[in-house]
């Protein structure tokens, strides 16, 4: 039998707009997340191309 989780708060990330899951590693700041990745952060925070 297949282990299942149990259900997680689910965000959408503020650039892509893809969902992103709870993980352990955004435990304790999981209000402040704003974005699935790093790439997603850095591309956000850039200057917009003339």
């Amino acid at each position: 039998m297949a282990h299942k989780k149990p259900t997680l708060p689910v965000k959408t990330c503020a650039h892509c707009g893809r969902p992103m899951v709870w993980r352990k590693k955004w435990e304790r700041v999981w209000d402040e997340v704003k974005y699935c990745s790093e790439r997603c952060r850095r591309e956000a925070r850039a200057p917009k191309p003339a």
